[in-house]
């Protein structure tokens, strides 16, 4: 359901997350070995969550990136709309443009609750959750 570029990006902010645990800032480099992301798209993301205020940085020798939020104030829904914007939420799943309760497509009702679900996930879940559930093995199947 989630864009590469969303996806790279909820993998580099769970690693930069845990980094922070530590109070390490982490570097491009090592962030994208760890997330397994490539590191041309995923530092583009990662400026754009820069200029979002999702994260911050912060250049030199003992720069990298970090977040100084609380994790649980960052939800998974804020991630997403920075990242992919509220199209995920509220488009039509079949990509048509005029699809609405009047003008239903074919999947209209079935997939109203779907994003309605997702919806609600993301808005439930923070980047804490996300942390909370963190094994570095996990990017490594």
């Amino acid at each position: 359901m989630f864009s590469k570029a969303c996806e790279y990006g909820i993998r580099a902010l769970t690693v930069i997350a845990e980094a922070g645990k530590d109070g390490k800032k982490i570097g491009i480099k090592e962030l994208c070995k760890t997330s397994k992301t490539p590191e041309s798209f995923t530092a583009k993301i990662l400026q754009s969550l820069v200029k979002k205020k999702i994260i911050s940085s912060q250049k030199g020798p003992a720069g990298g990136f970090y977040i100084s939020k609380n994790l649980n104030d960052i939800s998974l829904y804020d991630i997403v709309e920075a990242i992919d914007g509220k199209d995920v939420f509220i488009k039509c799943g079949l990509g048509m443009n005029e699809c609405n309760a009047k003008k239903p497509c074919p999947l209209h009702n079935k997939f109203e609750i779907v994003r309605n679900e997702l919806n609600i996930m993301c808005k439930n879940n923070s980047l804490a959750d996300l942390v909370e559930g963190y094994h570095a093995e996990v990017y490594n199947r």
